[in-house]
């Protein structure tokens, strides 16, 4: 089985999933609450965020709150539509293999890794630990949440693939440490982290 093709998501996608507010999946208010989350937690434990990196950034709802809690870093959108590289100017690139010249101190990837088959995916987790030397947040629908009922179906994409979360944690763990609520931290940050503050127990992230 093969991973989401470029041409779904075009104008019509967008239009259910992003625009239209009776079919929408976004909501603004949820991503101001989940950014100011992560920008916080991140200046708690001190990671520096100059460079950003948002893949598959939509319709860019992160670009905003990473201004208002990073004035100085600058955000970069990359974009797997061509639609969406048309109307709001992102580079267009795929987290499968998008390559960059030097590392992002935050990468985010919400709602990108479940359109992609087990191969893809695969190489998308890998591409994850190239592309962050600090945090990543992800997002991402696993298996568990369609069998414990978590989603409202009615806004849900059908054609997401149903990866269980231990295929996404797996591929994360190589390198990054996984802090909570979806935050991961780089291995190669040499940042301390208390065993209580992330999920594997470990003094150090090392």
């Amino acid at each position: 089985m093969k991973s989401a093709s470029d041409t779904l998501f075009d104008a019509a996608y967008y239009e259910r999933f992003y625009f239209n507010k009776k079919t929408s999946v976004v909501d603004p208010a949820h991503v101001e609450r989940l950014g100011a989350f992560v920008c916080s937690y991140l200046q708690f434990i001190r990671v520096p965020v100059r460079r950003v990196l948002d893949v598959g950034c939509g319709i860019g709802l992160w670009r905003d709150v990473i201004h208002r809690h990073y004035p100085h870093a600058r955000y970069h959108g990359v974009e797997y539509s061509e639609y969406l590289c048309a109307r709001f100017g992102w580079e267009r690139g795929s987290v499968v293999d998008y390559k960059a010249q030097s590392p992002f101190d935050l990468v985010i990837c919400q709602g990108v890794l479940p359109y992609l088959a087990q191969a893809d995916l695969t190489i998308a987790l890998r591409n994850l630990r190239r592309l962050c030397s600090g945090a990543l947040y992800v997002e991402a629908v696993a298996q568990e949440d369609w069998e414990q009922d978590v989603l409202d179906e009615t806004k849900t994409d059908p054609r997401l693939f149903k990866h269980p979360a231990q295929v996404y944690r797996r591929g994360l763990s190589e390198g990054f440490t996984e802090l909570g609520g979806g935050v991961w931290l780089s291995r190669q940050a040499d940042l301390p982290l208390f065993a209580l503050e992330h999920v594997d127990g470990n003094s150090s992230t090392t």
